[in-house]
């Protein structure tokens, strides 16, 4: 059946306010307007992003339907969309990249002015919203909501991918892994022989320890609360384990007693003050770089001793893995395809959308690395 240009009902995941379970309803979405493209859902991954928003860390518009790591086809297009067209596979970028603005125009920017992160906006760039239940508005988040069978998105914000990626997995490569593995291998530098700490072993703590050992770091240590998740981490790397609520003093001088200078880098994808500032004190005091990947929760603040900084470290935030989306993230595809990286080991479990429940309880449990959704 032809639906371009046609409203669509299908169903979708909304939030109707924060702090309160998902539920599956059945939404209209309406066609994609200048700039903007339709895209049939073909799998999401839950990120811990997804979770801070349900959760209120993040200021959101509500109702909205939530998911930004996504994999699907096109459906449609509006007027002027020239680099995606009908039936193909795309990933959705949380960030995307214009080309036009100071952060995609200069070699080290990423961050692009187009987001709708930081705040979250809730809309379309012309303000209005895709979504709706029963004449009610429902609104985007991060202008991806991939808890959908069909979501609008932004050129800006879509990428084309190789006709071979396998959708059930390749959703990973629009979120987890270039801000995980990428964290480590083009944002860090990793340095082969050099030891790495990373806080939080979940979907982006786990392919930031891929990075890490792909890049030949000779000793990577683990921390986490969970220690359901040690045997996973592991077998991608992770050499030594620890959980802090079972320690006698804080994790940062563990970690300077088991190295005894301080890490070369430590990575935080939590998004907890406490593990930040616990990353940032595990490093060298001359040369160690903290890198923060974890997002915290709206309106915080991180205090630094000033003194500690004069010594020479370096603390970096690092979004998607300082990756120029549209153009590096169909490279990471292919480079799963070429088997130059393996994302499999990331994906742990993956659910038909009418579970999402069970998922969410799979996550939350600390079960998984990476659930997806299959629609």
């Amino acid at each position: 059946m032809d639906t371009a240009g046609k409203t669509i009902t299908c169903r979708a995941a909304i939030a109707w306010k924060e702090k309160s379970p998902l539920k599956i309803e059945e939404v209209q979405v309406e066609p994609p307007k200048s700039g903007e493209v339709r895209i049939k859902m073909a799998s999401t991954g839950i990120c811990g992003t997804d979770d801070h928003v349900l959760k209120g860390d993040l200021s959101m518009k509500y109702p909205l339907i939530p998911g930004h790591e996504g994999a699907g086809i096109v459906e449609s297009v509006g007027d002027g969309v020239c680099s995606v067209k009908p039936g193909d596979k795309v990933l959705t970028l949380i960030v995307p990249q214009c080309g036009e603005c100071d952060a995609c125009l200069h070699c080290l920017g990423n961050f692009c002015d187009k987001q709708d992160i930081l705040p979250c906006s809730g809309v379309m760039m012309d303000g209005t919203s895709r979504f709706s239940y029963r004449g009610q508005t429902v609104y985007h988040s991060f202008r991806t909501s991939t808890f959908t069978e069909y979501t609008v998105v932004p050129e800006v914000a879509v990428v084309k991918i190789d006709d071979a990626a396998p959708l059930d997995k390749v959703c990973l490569i629009s979120c987890g892994v270039p801000t995980g593995y990428g964290a480590a291998v083009n944002s860090a530098k990793v340095t082969p022989g050099s030891t790495c700490v990373v806080f939080g072993l979940g979907g982006v703590g786990s392919a930031i320890v891929m990075g890490c050992k792909a890049s030949g770091a000779s000793r990577i240590i683990g921390v986490d609360i969970n220690e359901q998740k040690f045997p996973r981490a592991r077998a991608l790397g992770v050499t030594d384990c620890i959980n802090p609520t079972k320690l006698q003093k804080p994790v940062q001088e563990v970690v300077m007693e088991m190295t005894g200078v301080g890490a070369n880098f430590a990575f935080e994808a939590i998004g907890k003050i406490e593990t930040m500032l616990a990353a940032w004190n595990s490093c060298n005091s001359s040369y160690g770089v903290c890198l923060i990947v974890g997002v915290a929760p709206v309106n915080t603040q991180l205090c630094l001793q000033a003194v500690s900084i004069v010594s020479g470290k370096t603390l970096k935030g690092v979004c998607l893995g300082d990756y120029k989306t549209k153009d590096c993230i169909p490279q990471l595809v292919t480079d799963y395809l070429q088997n130059k990286i393996n994302i499999d080991p990331l994906v742990t479990h993956q659910l038909p959308f009418n579970e999402l429940h069970k998922a969410m309880k799979l996550y939350h449990k600390g079960k998984t690395i990476r659930c997806v959704l299959l629609f």
